[in-house]
């Protein structure tokens, strides 16, 4: 130890050296930072690559007086970027609160007189008077004072307090219980234990889900396809002489392929699933726990709080030498009632034992150095002990077969003991505690109170194949003992003293094989979660305690109950607001359902990017003009928003895929390019009638007029109306084929029957059926009603190309439907033995 520090212990630091130690550093200040600022994060989300490209077509789309493009064209990715933005502020505040430590003033000893001081206030080398009931602010040994006992479950774990003698440490974030005292400032601020722990806490460590992570992944390579895919057209372009503002609607509709919207529907499904799983009593406070509780297949959990409520319960009563064990009841509840200071024990005594209160002559509380209480009263001397405490004062002993046996199963035994002579006492000369002899009455076990849901929740685990670890600061044996009584097969438990000598291979299979953890400190908590997922597991952490804050953060999952420390609550993704667990499965099954709804969306996303993609790179390859205006982008609100926000929502809870991407690659490859090529063809065929039907002469003048309206263009002295005609005639075939063709595509998704159930068995859920014909109905009016069809950039309905569409569409249901039936795509690519997803399962 610091030699210098102890030589000022005595009678504490000058106010001068207090001062100049603050001014160099050496003061208990409050950790801070461990976060971006809000200017990172705006950057970051709003100003991302993506986002600037988007500014940038927008700035140049209301320069040119294009309102409507410029804001279907960067909308949807602002509105993505703030709500990213607002998300991470909200993260980064609640871990910028986080702190360990009250800010209670605490006593120095300056100049040899006692002060009270803000906690920030105490430098390195201070001496602090402690006194029961105060919290520990610095790490530091014990001076002197008699009787210390400091309660360290907050950072251990462990329940029961532990005794201090001069030259022991005292650890920030523990609590006085008992004693008076001085303490040596050794370690203090970020150095300090709550220091440390408070660092770690506030150490912003989201991971992202799998989901996030192949969306990312579908996304960036979308990009990279688009932006090889836009050199080419706009150089084309360039060789062709387009004017500017063609240039920029073609970049605004290439830009628009990329799948910025999933992000968006995943946070509003996400802010759904987690008002969704609040009814059941789990607050998510992280938006994409609600994904990543659905993937967890092994839930590490507290003992304390978590399984057990925290109080005890009478087990076993068993009478001693005779006596009637009545008597042993009335003596147990009369010795509870009579606690001047209640306890667990004397709580759980009196609630299940009757009894009176006695009038009390003298009383020894209860002490974790004396692991025995006693009261002297009229009735007689009388007390309540761990067995061995008493041992030496007992006369007959303990029988040790039944000691033994409770302690087997977990139990905290005590034996009740009357003074052989009435008028012992309980102390010595000098007045300290000591124990008379004694004549053993009887004995009682208390068992830590189950949680009344703990047995149903933890068959329910088992039964989805979720397997479940109890860490707990507490006997490893008490530990097994609880595990097993709520149905965990508990095996042979480890002490945390073991964990210290194995490297991570070795740890990696002690922890594969076992179920029970003893002992453990925050710090073994955190390699065990560390093990579980270099193993390949999706872990979920539960706690209430400061000590499982790092294990938390280290976890997939952080859960914390709502009745536990606040930096626990404040690090957790979920807080299980009624601090029951049992909430954690219908939270899985939410977030499966929401998961499930997700991967059919992006079955209708991808579909609809890759078969756009498809067809804007053979129609300008062949020179047949652009086949989208930035307007018409716009009705994938109908082809893709509204179906994938339902399709959501109604999503039954069915295990991750996890061969999302497989699967996904299996549907679009074939429905994306038998849908381009119908769609190309029917866009060619249009065209070219429109090309050769101005060129010939014999065109109504009904019609002329109508594209002149349209083009903004005259026929005849115009050299691009003719081209701009054809043009504006095949994008309103294109887009009214992919349209209804995607609404089509959401029956092979959710087939009502087996006419359409050529990718997947039919659902008994009708809602997706009456959801496209909604869609149907919505399309049918912004083709018909003039104000919609030209808002859009569509011409007015003409019978001859409704014709074209329908038997277009006919052939195309026909190819796709025998595409998917046969499997075509996974026998060419060896795909047969993968899974097709069967979204009507429950």
């Amino acid at each position: 130890m610091d030699q210098q520090l102890l030589d000022t212990a005595g009678e504490g630091l000058t106010s001068a050296q207090a001062e100049y130690r603050r001014r160099h550093g050496d003061a208990n200040t409050a950790v801070k930072g461990g976060s971006r600022s809000y200017a990172d994060i705006l950057r970051t989300n709003v100003f991302s690559f993506f986002n600037i490209i988007l500014f940038v077509i927008g700035a140049m789309l209301l320069s040119m007086g294009r309102y409507s493009d410029a804001l279907i064209s960067v909308g949807l990715g602002l509105i993505n970027a703030m709500i990213s933005a607002v998300q991470e502020i909200r993260a980064k505040r609640k871990l910028d609160r986080l702190q360990l430590l009250d800010r209670t003033q605490v006593v120095v000893v300056r100049d040899g007189q006692e002060f009270s001081v803000d906690p920030d206030q105490v430098v390195r080398g201070d001496v602090l008077r402690v006194r029961a009931g105060d919290q520990i602010v610095v790490d530091g040994p014990v001076l002197d004072g008699d009787r210390f006992e400091a309660d360290e479950s907050l950072l251990t774990g462990e329940s029961d307090p532990v005794v201090k003698r001069p030259g022991d440490d005292l650890r920030s974030g523990s609590l006085c219980v008992a004693g008076d005292g001085h303490q040596l400032a050794r370690d203090v601020g970020a150095h300090s234990y709550a220091g440390r722990l408070t660092a770690e806490a506030r150490r912003a460590s989201t991971d992202k889900t799998p989901l996030q992570k192949r969306v990312d992944f579908l996304v960036r390579l979308v990009m990279l396809l688009v932006a090889l895919m836009s050199g080419a057209i706009l150089g084309q372009a360039a060789i062709e002489g387009f004017t500017l503002l063609r240039v920029v609607q073609t970049t605004a509709v290439l830009s628009g392929l990329v799948p910025y919207g999933l992000f968006f529907l995943i946070a509003v499904a996400y802010t759904a699933g987690a008002a969704t799983i609040a009814r059941s009593g789990a607050l998510v406070q992280q938006v994409n726990a609600v994904e990543s509780v659905s993937n967890v297949d092994v839930v590490c959990t507290d003992k304390t709080g978590t399984l057990t409520t925290g109080k005890l319960t009478v087990d076993e009563i068993a009478p001693i030498g005779g006596h009637d064990r009545a008597e042993v009841e009335r003596l147990l509840g009369s010795l509870a009632r009579s606690a001047t200071s209640p306890n667990l024990t004397s709580q759980a005594l009196a609630a299940a034992l009757p009894g009176a209160a006695w009038r009390l002559r003298d009383e020894i509380l209860f002490a974790s150095s004396l692991r025995w209480s006693g009261v002297v009263a009229e009735e007689g001397t009388y007390v309540l002990g761990a067995p061995d405490a008493l041992a030496a004062r007992l006369n007959p002993p303990a029988p040790e077969d039944t000691v033994a046996r409770c302690t087997e199963r977990g139990l905290r035994v005590l034996v009740l003991a009357k003074a052989v002579d009435p008028a012992a006492g309980l102390r010595d000369a000098e007045g300290r505690p000591a124990l008379p002899a004694l004549e053993p009455i009887g004995m009682v076990a208390l068992a830590d109170e189950l949680r009344p849901e703990v047995v149903d929740t933890v068959r329910r685990f088992q039964r989805d194949g979720v397997q479940l670890k109890v860490l707990s600061g507490d006997d490893p044996r008490t530990v097994a003992a609880i595990a097993a009584r709520a149905g965990l097969e508990a095996g042979e438990p480890i002490a945390g003293a073991l964990i210290d000598g194995l490297d991570d291979a070795a740890l990696d299979r002690v922890v594969a094989g076992t179920a029970v953890f003893g002992r453990v400190a925050p710090e073994h908590k955190e390699r065990i979660v560390r093990s579980l997922r270099r193993q390949h597991h999706y872990v979920a952490m539960i706690g209430d305690g400061v000590n499982d804050a790092r294990a938390l953060k280290g976890a997939q999952v952080g859960v914390a109950m709502r009745s536990g420390s606040a930096v626990t609550r404040d690090v957790a993704d979920i807080v299980l607001v009624d601090d029951s667990f049992a909430a954690l499965p219908p939270a899985q099954q939410e977030g499966r359902r929401i998961i499930s709804g997700i991967g059919i969306s992006l079955y209708v996303f991808l579909t609809r990017v890759a078969t756009q993609g498809l067809v804007i790179l053979t129609v300008t390859m062949l020179g047949l003009g652009f086949p989208y205006s930035p307007t018409q982008v716009g009705l994938t609100l109908l082809t893709v928003g509204v179906p994938t926000f339902f399709l959501t929502m109604w999503a039954k809870p069915i295990p991750p895929d996890r061969h999302m991407l497989s699967g996904l690659a299996r549907f679009v490859i074939p429905a994306s390019v038998i849908t381009a090529t119908f769609g190309a063809a029917l866009y060619a065929a249009i065209y070219e009638a429109i090309t050769i039907g101005f060129s010939s002469g014999r065109t109504p003048a009904e019609v002329i007029n109508e594209f002149e309206r349209y083009t903004g263009l005259n026929y005849g002295s115009d050299t691009d109306f003719t081209a701009a005609a054809a043009t504006i005639a095949a994008q309103t075939g294109l887009s009214t084929f992919f349209c209804l063709a995607s609404f089509i595509l959401i029956l092979f998704l959710a087939p009502p029957n087996k006419f359409f159930a050529a990718w997947t068995a039919p659902t008994p859920d009708r809602r997706p059926t009456y959801l496209v014909c909604g869609l149907i109905a919505a399309f049918g009016a912004i083709l018909f009603v003039p104000a919609l069809y030209t808002y859009f950039g569509l011409t007015a309905p003409a019978r001859t190309m409704f014709a074209l569409v329908l038997v277009m569409l006919t052939f195309w249901f026909a190819v796709l439907s025998l595409a998917f039936r046969l499997r075509l795509l996974d026998k060419v690519l060896g795909l047969d033995h993968l899974r097709v997803p069967d979204w009507t399962r429950p």
